[in-house]
């Protein structure tokens, strides 16, 4: 992994996330927010966790050169959340997107970490177009996305989702 970019804010370090944060990663899709707000990825153990970084991860991030990023507080070296980018079917764009532990979340983490992987997707990585998507009911990500600058769209639906789906954008040359 030492070939792949890792990035820092003023608080936190980014890195590429790796089986080493399979615990992390068992605990945050099965957290109560990602559960209502993402969906349930039926990993319910850590050897599950360790195959969805192998088969849902790590694929793209060697393909693109980023992807997932877990989120560390520098001061402690705790494991807050993650953040990253990502090549999903069915978006005219890459997604941005992020999900902290609940224990971590309205303390600034999540625009820290994102506002850092936005200035990374056009500066280092050279993306045109960033864009994500949430549940409609999701304020908080809405409120993020809307503070990261991008824009609401139109309400969508991706592949293999039955859900309405809020879609944002943020172009390059807008910034």
């Amino acid at each position: 992994m030492e070939n792949y970019k890792t990035f820092e804010t003023e608080r936190l370090y980014l890195k590429p996330t790796t089986e080493d944060e399979a615990s992390f990663i068992l605990a945050l899709l099965n957290s109560p927010k990602w559960l209502e707000n993402i969906g349930d990825r039926n990993v319910k153990t850590l050897e599950e966790a360790k195959i969805y970084i192998q088969t849902k991860i790590t694929p793209q991030l060697e393909k693109l050169g980023y992807s997932n990023y877990t989120v560390i507080r520098k001061a402690d070296k705790v494991i807050l959340g993650s953040c990253g980018l990502y090549d999903r079917e069915g978006l005219q764009g890459i997604d941005i997107g992020f999900a902290f532990l609940p224990e971590h979340e309205k303390q600034g983490y999540a625009f820290e970490a994102a506002n850092k992987i936005k200035e990374a997707a056009f500066q280092e990585f050279g993306i045109s177009k960033l864009c994500a998507i949430t549940t409609q009911t999701n304020l908080a990500s809405q409120k993020l996305l809307v503070k990261l600058g991008l824009k609401f769209i139109k309400i969508i639906r991706i592949p293999n989702d039955d859900e309405d789906l809020m879609y944002y954008e943020l172009d390059n040359h807008c910034l």
